[in-house]
């Protein structure tokens, strides 16, 4: 399957695109990242380019296009889900939309070579005293509703002994130092090269994709500020 993944939620950039492996019924998977904590929107289409041309993979070509749709940061959601969109609407291939917490999942279980059977919670700091939080099965399935919560109650969410994943997990063992609450993966963040794997087969959205913020944004339309206007 051709498929292009691309993911801006959080403090980096990616995008990878999948083409037939040589000789089997697998997929080679072409992904470019950097890291950035900001300036998705001019990154991410030049990496979409050059990893379409490394991938020899056309745009009418394609037959998925997924994307992350967040938690992250405002800015960085809005453009992953408005580019793939776009290049939807242009192709017509249809979208994918999965969490930056479930992609993030799947390369911790990896990294941390965690038995399939247990769990694992993925703790991103949102800053603010936040953080968000999800925790994931063994085939990446959350266990319950990705949410923004405070450290403690974040922890309270966890299991004796649980291993948690992620730049706020030192969060939650913090919170709660008798629980056994193991942190790991400080620097963890969602790369593209997971999300192509797991769109390969994960469901289609039913219409397009949606941005999950879970905070509202920090610019607002100021209020009683309007300017009378000219008859």
């Amino acid at each position: 399957m051709r498929l292009l993944a691309l993911e801006t939620c959080l403090a980096a950039c990616s995008a990878a695109v999948t083409r037939p492996a040589n000789g089997n019924d697998g997929a080679d998977i072409i992904a470019l990242r950097e890291l950035r904590e900001r300036g998705h929107a001019e990154a991410i289409m030049p990496m979409i380019v050059k990893a379409m041309e490394q991938a020899d993979c056309r745009f009418e070509d394609l037959e998925r296009i997924a994307v992350t749709v967040g938690p992250g940061s405002f800015s960085g959601v809005r453009v992953g889900v408005a580019a793939a969109r776009g290049l939807s609407l242009a192709t017509g291939a249809p979208l994918v939309g999965l969490t930056t917490l479930a992609v993030m999942a799947r390369r911790a279980r990896r990294e941390t070579g965690i038995a399939a059977d247990q769990p694992i919670a993925i703790v991103h700091d949102a800053r603010r005293g936040q953080v968000y939080f999800g925790r994931f099965d063994g085939r990446g399935a959350a266990l319950d509703e990705i949410a923004l919560l405070t450290p403690e109650l974040a922890a309270a969410r966890m299991g004796e002994g649980e291993v948690a994943a992620g730049s706020g997990a030192h969060l939650l063992a913090a919170a709660r130092p008798d629980s056994g609450i193991g942190a790991q993966l400080p620097d963890l963040l969602p790369d593209a090269e997971d999300l192509a794997q797991m769109a390969l087969n994960a469901p289609l959205a039913e219409a397009t994709v949606s941005p999950l913020y879970l905070r509202p944004p920090d610019a607002k339309p100021q209020t009683g500020k309007s300017v009378p206007r000219l008859k």
